[in-house]
């Protein structure tokens, strides 16, 4: 339970984003929790767009978040469902009370109801399609058939379309007399006799037409239609390539079984970032509100690979005991050679990891890229030499030391460059995802290079 200094409702303060959720909101909601006062709660959470009534019951504590859902009651949004977070959702799901449950996901597109239950058990699914209508039932039915991560689950079903024949008139015409039109839509697609779509209209070209100028003849110069099994992450590459608002979804036979729009394109796109971002950072696809148990599931196998490749420095290391000894200064120098490899390979894995994502980098121009990143790693190398021989001059009083750690800070970040580069090209071409596997790579390879080089060279020139 939420606890306040006094027992007195917290007085509302003004502020500039009065609709945004912030702290002050939250304390007035769960004030309202805490003395069951369903139309103080209402009152508070109106105001509030679905992804923010989402963000809340994220950072709710169990005990807390069935309360507020409890006294919130019929005026639960299903919209709300489709922005929270997959590993609370089910959580949500089993307390609504079912006849709530059932008007909520009524008011879903198709496409959010398939997002909805697609991860669910299978008697958890029937439950939820249940208390849908017959068509709906099986339109979202039909697009749980296709591949998961397909443009089959992505797609609402609900699509507005036209004959290519008809005229603006016709078209409003029929617009008007249609009592379920989608919430949102940018497009009419039109079609052929055989439901092939062959052209998108915008709504303003519509609206800004006379009745009897010809559909076709209003059609947009970019069109683009999307394999229903075509893998979402292409998809949403479309979208972003060909600034897409929405496209049409044909099976194949080519004809017309849905539309993808900019909204959930982008939330691929997004989740697609941020796959790259935790598999480069070896976390997977960890979330906020995952338990002890999958975190420590999902980080565990790479901080095993660290370990390896910790050990495999270490091994080189030990080859070079005798040097070390005698020369204790490069024991303090060696994590310089090694952090700064380190560093330049993440920079150039980075760069190269999202440029396979985004296509940018493929075969034809993937050598450019390699020379521009070893060239980088040259200069870069060349000028931290120059300030690292002197500091090794000035620190321990000999220039043979600065030469040896010039060099190697040379040769580590080529070869930094390089590895940065090649590795994650060569495991996207083997079929391995590079963002989740590279880092650990280049890392093997920047600290056994940058060691061997710099106690390798030691143990010539110092000895």
């Amino acid at each position: 339970m939420t606890e306040f200094d006094d027992q007195e409702q917290p007085e509302s303060e003004p502020d500039e984003n009065a609709y945004a959720l912030n702290p002050q909101s939250i304390a007035r909601i769960m004030y309202a929790v805490d003395i069951q006062d369903r139309e103080q709660l209402w009152a508070e959470m109106e105001p509030l767009h679905a992804a923010d009534i989402a963000d809340l019951l994220e950072q709710l504590n169990a005990f807390d978040r069935r309360r507020l859902i409890d006294l919130y009651g019929t005026e639960f949004d299903g919209d709300v469902l489709t922005e929270l977070d997959e590993s609370i959702r089910e959580e949500v799901l089993n307390i609504l009370n079912p006849e709530v449950l059932a008007e909520a996901v009524r008011d879903l597109d198709s496409d959010d109801v398939v997002d909805l239950v697609e991860d669910l058990e299978a008697e958890r699914q029937e439950a939820i399609l249940g208390v849908l209508e017959d068509s709906d039932r099986v339109a979202v039915k039909q697009s749980l058939t296709y591949p998961e991560y397909s443009a089959g689950r992505l797609m609402q079903r609900e699509v507005v379309m036209a004959p290519e024949h008809w005229n603006v008139g016709e078209a409003i015409d029929y617009l008007r007399n249609q009592e379920d039109l989608p919430d949102q839509f940018y497009h009419i697609v039109m079609v052929d006799p055989k439901l092939r779509p062959v052209g998108n209209v915008t709504l303003g070209k519509l609206m800004a037409s006379r009745r009897e100028v010809l559909l076709s003849t209003l059609a947009e110069e970019t069109f683009h239609t999307i394999p229903v099994t075509q893998d979402e992450g292409d998809v949403a590459y479309a979208f972003n390539q060909y600034h897409l608002i929405s496209a049409p979804v044909v099976d194949e036979n080519d004809r017309l079984v849905g539309v993808i729009t900019i909204d959930d394109a982008m939330v691929v796109l997004d989740e697609e970032h941020e796959e790259d971002i935790m598999r480069l950072a070896g976390v997977g696809e960890g979330r906020l509100n995952d338990n002890i148990v999958e975190t420590t599931k999902q980080r565990f196998p790479w901080l095993a690979v660290n370990l390896v490749t910790a050990i495999l420095a270490s091994l080189v290391i030990s080859m070079f005991e005798a040097t070390i000894a005698q020369f204790v200064a490069l024991a303090v120098l060696m994590p310089i050679v090694a952090s700064m490899g380190g560093n330049a390979g993440t920079q150039s894995l980075t760069v190269a990891v999202r440029a396979i994502a985004t296509k940018d980098l493929t075969g034809r121009n993937v050598w450019r890229v390699i020379r521009r990143e070893v060239l980088v790693g040259l200069v870069n190398g060349v000028a931290f030499a120059v300030v690292m021989g002197i500091i090794g001059v000035a620190w321990f009083g000999g220039p043979q030391l600065g030469y040896v750690i010039g060099v190697a800070m040379v040769v580590n970040l080529v070869v930094a460059g390089f590895a940065g580069t090649v590795i994650p090209v060569l495991l996207q071409r083997m079929g391995v995802d590079p963002a989740l596997a590279s880092g650990a790579f280049v890392t093997t390879v920047t600290d056994v290079v940058g060691f061997f080089v710099f106690l390798g060279l030691a143990a010539i020139w110092l000895l």
